[in-house]
């Protein structure tokens, strides 16, 4: 089954990809190597969940943040290579979580995104990882989360 109908089977529809807002380009295809740059939790292209777990924001919030983010990532991917069926691979996630000093929830929440690309890419979709938390992000944004994808 091709991705894109993996993602019509979920009822998953991946958002426009984000333009870039500052002097860096969205994604940098390199040899077999798809690197995305951080992406934020958007909606209609807006920041749509905001504020650091551990205060006002609890961990589903996260988790919905990073799924967010995720979708993100598939979009800005398949406008790198025009389709996801491409993707070999998904390398690795850093994901930074804004959060309060005692908060250590930080892999709970960025499995928001990783299940999502277990979800939608199936094995190719484990990857490695990196969560950790940052006191503030752009736009007082909850997560923000860069990816390698390796395709073919």
């Amino acid at each position: 089954m091709s991705v894109e109908q993996r993602l019509k089977d979920l009822g998953i529809t991946l958002p426009v990809p984000a333009a870039a807002v500052a002097n860096y380009v969205p994604f940098v295809v390199t040899g077999n190597l798809v690197f995305v740059s951080g992406q934020l939790p958007l909606e209609n292209g807006k920041p749509a969940v905001q504020g650091k777990l551990g205060a006002e924001l609890g961990v589903e919030d996260g988790v919905r943040a990073a799924r967010l983010c995720g979708l993100g990532l598939l979009a800005q991917v398949r406008a790198a290579t025009g389709d996801l069926d491409r993707v070999k691979r998904v390398v690795r996630l850093t994901a930074f979580v804004a959060s309060t000093p005692d908060f250590t929830d930080q892999p709970k929440v960025v499995n928001g995104a990783s299940d999502l690309m277990v979800e939608v890419l199936g094995d190719a979709g484990r990857h490695a990882r990196v969560a950790v938390g940052a006191p503030s992000l752009p736009l007082n944004v909850a997560v923000e989360i860069e990816g390698i994808f390796e395709i073919g």
